[in-house]
């Protein structure tokens, strides 16, 4: 009796809620193990926003970091030259100098500088783009003995520094008596392992079926680099271009070594006139690097869709 008295009043709120024994326990149950979950699931999106505070946080110091020097660049541009490297920094001149941006154009033939920068920076740029894109197509989609072994004997060039082979080098050009001149840098430039290696790479995402459909309705080789391959690799190509483009415009050695004429002089071998024996005005040198970098931010902002997308993709296979 005592036993069956308990089970009449373990079900008795079960009863007032118009449910039998066993529904209610399971839906008392049921709600449990939602309250539970959901529980699980705000504590991971908390602890997810947490971590992406920490990152972003993170990055935005980095980014800090990094515009430090251009903020520098900027603010010594718009000051006098003896207080470009005054201790502590003062990062905002007591004075903006304005006419530093006039007098650099009097000062130097900046014009004909940014000319032959420029003029050096799209020609080799197309002539790596153009040699890069043809060798990386027959290392990628051409099957020919040895096709590995020369591709990693090519990349392996990559390593060996450019001190190593600089004099030869050199006394090969003034052989073929291309010192002085354009044309040396043009030679030496127009031909890179980095961009067979980038543009190789992004080939091999592209499906061989393509090719093989294309051979089987008559194009040659060329044809199918040209009307298959190339329009689908417009992001390898931009990141090739604005790569080289960079790395052109801002070079110094070169330029330093083959053009001895002040006439084919680059904007970098130009702010090397404020250079003096006993002193440098580092204000005009600050002006003339700043004038430097608005083309590469141009072209940078551009074509950075395409930049990044070549970049994330060029070495998902191979």
């Amino acid at each position: 009796m005592t036993n069956m008295a308990e089970d009449l009043k373990a079900e008795a709120p079960f009863a007032k809620a118009g449910l039998a024994p066993a529904e209610g326990r399971r839906r008392t149950t049921g709600t449990g193990t939602r309250g539970s979950g959901q529980r699980k699931r705000s504590s991971r999106e908390r602890k997810a926003r947490t971590t992406d505070t920490v990152i972003y946080a993170v990055l935005a110091v980095l980014v800090v970091a990094l515009m430090v020097p251009f903020i520098w660049m900027v603010s010594s541009s718009l000051k006098e030259n003896n207080q470009v490297l005054t201790v502590p920094i003062q990062w905002i001149p007591s004075e903006f100098v304005w006419s530093n941006y006039t007098d650099i154009w009097t000062r130097i033939p900046m014009v004909g500088y940014l000319q032959n920068s420029l003029y050096l920076a799209v020609i080799i740029t197309c002539l790596q783009v153009l040699t890069g894109s043809l060798a990386a197509y027959g290392f990628s989609k051409v099957r020919f003995p040895g096709r590995d072994v020369l591709f990693l004997a090519y990349i392996g060039t990559i390593a060996v520094p450019w001190q190593a082979y600089m004099v030869p080098q050199y006394i090969m050009m003034q052989n073929l008596g291309l010192t002085n001149s354009f044309n040396a840098l043009i030679l030496l430039q127009a031909f890179g392992a980095f961009g067979v290696f980038l543009m190789r790479q992004y080939y091999m995402t592209i499906p061989d079926e393509l090719c093989e459909a294309a051979r089987i309705d008559g194009l040659s080789e060329y044809g199918i680099w040209a009307r298959v391959i190339l329009p689908l690799s417009k992001p390898a190509l931009a990141s090739l271009a604005l790569l080289t483009f960079v790395n052109t415009w801002n070079d110094y050695m070169g330029p330093f070594i083959y053009l001895t004429s002040n006439r084919l002089w680059t904007v970098q071998l130009g702010l090397r006139s404020f250079v003096g024996q006993f002193d440098a005005e580092y204000a005009m040198i600050m002006t003339g690097s700043v004038i430097s970098v608005i083309p590469i931010l141009i072209i940078f902002l551009l074509g950075q869709r395409y930049f990044i997308q070549g970049i994330a993709t060029s070495g998902m296979k191979g």
